[in-house]
């Protein structure tokens, strides 16, 4: 096992900027997910750690060790790719001894890594078996044993589950966080699946145009997002955003105007912006209530979707072009073509500025 410590990473293809003055430390037995949307530079990032891309600018650490030269078999690396990659007229014990064999280890101590690893992933009884006889599942995880054989001090994780359907992608994501818990190795994970990203991970690192844009546990960029892009990009289903109008700021808060909620007082610090400025309010939709229209404050309800355990209703917005989704506990009464109005708990509310930076709590501004 190691830790990562990344300073100051910049990657450069051609007049491209892909990484740009990037730091970050991975703890040595974490395991740290990338998430962001496609070209946000998370699997440049995590060629770049494991030696398979050279960096541009920066310095790059496994424990005490600078690695920036050296290359991928020397490194002490172990990487699961999207494509299982296996040799289909090897079997799954070949599979995973080949790297053994290439890195001239003895007959003995590749039967035992095998062995070891095969008990660990449950693949003692398909050892002989060729890829071609294997489920997608099995064949992902002889992928993560031809990685684990070797006993590198880091896994990496390229979108592993990408490939699979939804009920083999839930059984590996447990599988994979089973593996965490056993081998206690540091792990980094690539996925623009952000559910992956909250149940795996102890630590995400929110890529955005090749920078960082927050980087905390699944709970802290769920409840106290950095920034709009961040809280939209996690939850499922997204965010709410109303567009809102700062009208005054006090010691405790603020109070603004909301397009289709009327006036709110908020607890939030907008002492730096000026009367008047553009925010924006920021609310996840189990935290949203629906009540009887009132007034103008109303919205229409688009359609409702009725998962089981839960409803979504889908609200046509007062402003923009995104539908606002209310979550709940099923049944529901209400149905499309119904006005109502929504109720923010306040105390769930988020207030972006017009640089989609987040305002602080007032309490929390004062204690800093």
């Amino acid at each position: 096992m190691a830790s990562v410590n990344l300073k100051k990473i910049n990657k450069v293809f051609g007049s491209t900027h892909i990484i740009k003055d990037l730091d970050l430390e991975v703890g040595d037995g974490e395991f740290v997910v990338f998430v962001g949307p496609s070209g946000c530079g998370k699997s440049t990032l995590l060629r770049l750690i494991a030696g398979l891309e050279s960096i541009t600018d920066g310095e790059m650490h496994f424990a005490n060790d600078l690695v920036n030269d050296l290359p991928p078999r020397e490194r002490g690396v172990g990487m699961v790719f999207q494509s299982y990659a296996l040799y289909p007229h090897m079997t799954v014990y070949e599979n995973m001894a080949f790297g053994l064999k290439l890195a001239k280890t003895d007959k003995q101590g590749i039967e035992q890594r095998v062995m070891d690893t095969a008990r660990i992933l449950q693949l003692e009884e398909l050892l002989h078996r060729k890829p071609k006889e294997l489920s997608g599942g099995q064949r992902q995880r002889v992928a993560m044993g031809r990685a684990m054989a070797r006993e590198p001090r880091i896994l990496l994780f390229d979108e592993p589950l990408s490939n699979l359907d939804a009920s083999l992608r839930v059984q590996m994501r447990n599988e994979i966080a089973r593996l965490h818990h056993r081998l206690g190795s540091t792990m980094i994970y690539v996925t623009h699946d952000q559910v992956e990203a909250m149940t795996l991970a102890d630590k995400i690192v929110v890529l955005r145009d090749g920078r960082i844009e927050q980087v905390g546990s699944p709970q802290t960029l769920y409840q106290q997002p950095a920034t709009r892009f961040v809280a939209g990009f996690i939850g499922s289903p997204t965010m709410n955003f109303m567009p809102a109008e700062l009208m005054s700021s006090h010691s405790e808060g603020c109070k603004l105007k909301a397009a289709g909620l009327g006036e709110l007082d908020l607890p939030h610090d907008a002492s730096t912006q000026p009367k008047g400025a553009a925010l924006t309010l920021g609310v996840r939709p189990e935290h949203l209530s629906l009540a009887k229209a009132e007034g103008e404050n109303s919205f229409e309800i688009v359609n409702v979707e009725y998962l089981g355990n839960e409803v979504y209703v889908y609200l046509e917005p007062k402003a923009g072009d995104t539908l606002l989704i209310h979550r709940s506990e099923a049944p529901s009464q209400w149905q499309v073509g119904q006005k109502v109005a929504l109720v923010p708990q306040l105390d769930h509310v988020h207030l972006f500025d017009s640089q989609e930076r987040a305002l602080m709590l007032a309490t929390t501004a004062a204690a800093a």
